[in-house]
This record gives structure tokens, C-alpha cells and sequence, in this order.
């Protein structure tokens, strides 16, 4: 076995993709064809030390044994495991690999002693767009910032997901920088709600671009009219409040800390601000309580066309809509 190989690996978090890469390092060092995987729920502790130790009599070149799920396991599992690592077999390598085992676990203290343990936990998603935009330095390509939020809202926190759509993303820029087109174009919707595009549209008061968002999402979540106007509600209010303290002489990122938003969110709301009046925001407000009630059956009209009507009159410039009105 290389001398730089330990003889045991916790390779764990919900950071899948991490996890995933971590062991096939692991494999690529040892050699695919030198490896044995095995899934905890078929596998007891017991059984995978006896993997352990019948490759070791037959070769003196490095195994693997790879267990998957380990976070399966119970207490005597983890103790065959602790008591296999005080003699390990000298030409095996076990790589245990879980979600949810945490650091002070015995299994994983018992790794610690022996070999390595590797934690990889996926980010909360306000920072997705910065693991977006690592992974894809990571593929050789890059993407404007805001790129990299809005493929982070369209796919959600599955990061196996996300990652398959970084992969295609950076693929097909062949070095080009990705811009928000590009991933409105070629990403693949996955998350339960996408509203930045929605609400991006209205913050530069642009009608259609308003109504295809509105569409696409209905489209994906056509039940989901109630939470679209509450996701809505939630922003509008926010921009207003950025409004409140831009006119204090509060910046950006100061507000963030205030209204605990993410610095990049906070400076979106702010320019957003700055395209409406104060009591522009103020009856946008009203309106929202107004549609909150009427798509929760204080209406005749169909949900969506409640939806649509509002979304019109909150977005096109008051002067249009005096002389349509």
C-alpha cells in the first residue's frame, strides 16, 4: 500500500458532489479495479472488517473497501469498526461514507485516531451562488455573479442537481464567461419555486419579461399562485425598506446587516428602490394584500389572472398606467 494512504477514510457530509470526488480520489489512488463497494444497509460493521481483512491475505497491493451509508449503522457496527482500526489489515484501505455522521460520533472519533476524517457540508443556500461560481473555477470556466445566483434559484439546494447543470454549463461556454441568458436558456428548472426571475423583471419594471417569469412559473407549480404572491410580498417589502434607509444615507451593505440579507441581495434591493417612487412601493404593498385575498377565494377570477393583473399594474410606470387607466 503507498505509504501516504491511511488505513481508514470518513468521507461524510450532505455535500454530495464533494463527497462523491473525495472518494473517487480515493479509488483513482488505489485503483478502480482494486476496489470493493459495499452499502451499509446490507453490510454490518462485522462484515465489512471481514471484507477488510480476506483482501489483505491474498495481496500485499493496495485494496479499497468502500461502504456506503454508513450513517445506517448502530453502535456495535461502529464498535467492530473501532476495534478492526487498533490492528487494520497493512494492504486495505476502508473508506466509510455517510450523510448526517457527526464529528464527535464514535465511529468517528475512532477514524480520527486511525486515519482521516473528511467533512464536506453543503452550504446554506444563501451562499449557493459562491459554490456555484467555485465549481464552475473549478471546471475552467466562469460566470457574472448574477449568473450564478440565478442557476442557484432555478436548480435549489440539490447540489448532485446543481452541479450536473454547472457541468453543462461550463462545457458548453468553452471558456466564455456564462452570462444570466445563458442559464435561462440552458438550465434546467429543478427547484420547487423560482422567483428571482420574477421579481428581478419587476425590479426594472419590465412588463413582459414580468409575464413570461409570472407563466413559467405557473407552469411549473400551476397550484403554487398563493406562495409566488407571498415570495413576492416578502421582496416587495424588503426593496421598500431599503428605500426607507437609502433615504437615511444607510449603504447597501449596512442595510444587510440590519434586514439580514445576503450583501449581493441588499444591493439588488436598493437599485430596485431607486426605479420606483415611495408611494409606488407603498401601494404595491396594498396591492399584494389585496391579491393575497383575492386568490384565496375572495375573487370570481381565476387565481392567475388576479396574479397577472396585479403584476401589471405593479410594474409598468405610473404615467402608463394613468393613461390606460
Amino acid at each position: 500500500m503507498a505509504p501516504d494512504l491511511k488505513p481508514v477514510y470518513l468521507i461524510a457530509g450532505s455535500d454530495r458532489p464533494k463527497v462523491a470526488r473525495a472518494v473517487r480520489r480515493l479509488r483513482d489512488r488505489v485503483g478502480v479495479d482494486a476496489a470493493e463497494l459495499l452499502f451499509a444497509a446490507e453490510t454490518s460493521g462485522d462484515a465489512a472488517v471481514a471484507a477488510c481483512n480476506s483482501l489483505g491475505l491474498f495481496t500485499d497491493e493496495a485494496r479499497l473497501v468502500v461502504v456506503e451509508d454508513v450513517q445506517r449503522w448502530r453502535a456495535d457496527d461502529a464498535k467492530a469498526v473501532a476495534a478492526y482500526l487498533q490492528s487494520p489489515a497493512p494492504a486495505t484501505v476502508l473508506a466509510l461514507v455517510g450523510e448526517g455522521v457527526k464529528p464527535d460520533s464514535a465511529l468517528a472519533k475512532a477514524c480520527a485516531k486511525a486515519g482521516d476524517v473528511l467533512m464536506y457540508d453543503a452550504p446554506p443556500k444563501r451562499n449557493l451562488p459562491s459554490w456555484v461560481a467555485a465549481e464552475l473555477r473549478r471546471r475552467g470556466a466562469s460566470a457574472e455573479t448574477e449568473a450564478c445566483r440565478a442557476l442557484a434559484e432555478l436548480v435549489g439546494e440539490d447540489l448532485e442537481a446543481l452541479g450536473t447543470e454547472v457541468d453543462k454549463l461550463a462545457t458548453w461556454a468553452q471558456g466564455e464567461e456564462i452570462r444570466v441568458r445563458d442559464v435561462e436558456q440552458l438550465g434546467v428548472a429543478r427547484a420547487e419555486t423560482t422567483i428571482f426571475s420574477l421579481t428581478d423583471a419587476w425590479g426594472r419594471r419590465d412588463v413582459g419579461a414580468v409575464l413570461r417569469a409570472s407563466e413559467s412559473l405557473l407552469e411549473r407549480s400551476p397550484r403554487e399562485v398563493t406562495r409566488v404572491v407571498g415570495s413576492l410580498a416578502s421582496h416587495v417589502g424588503k426593496v421598500r425598506a431599503c428605500q426607507a434607509l437609502a433615504a437615511e444615507g444607510v449603504r447597501p451593505r449596512e442595510a444587510a446587516g440590519r434586514l439580514k440579507m445576503h450583501p449581493y441581495a441588499a444591493e439588488k434591493a436598493f437599485a430596485q428602490a431607486g426605479n420606483f417612487s415611495v408611494d409606488e412601493l407603498r401601494d404595491a404593498i396594498v396591492r399584494l394584500a389585496r391579491l393575497d385575498l383575492a386568490v384565496k377565494g375572495g375573487s370570481r377570477l381565476a387565481p392567475e389572472l388576479e396574479l397577472t393583473r396585479a403584476l401589471v399594474e405593479m410594474t409598468r410606470p405610473r404615467d402608463v398606467a394613468a393613461a390606460g387607466g
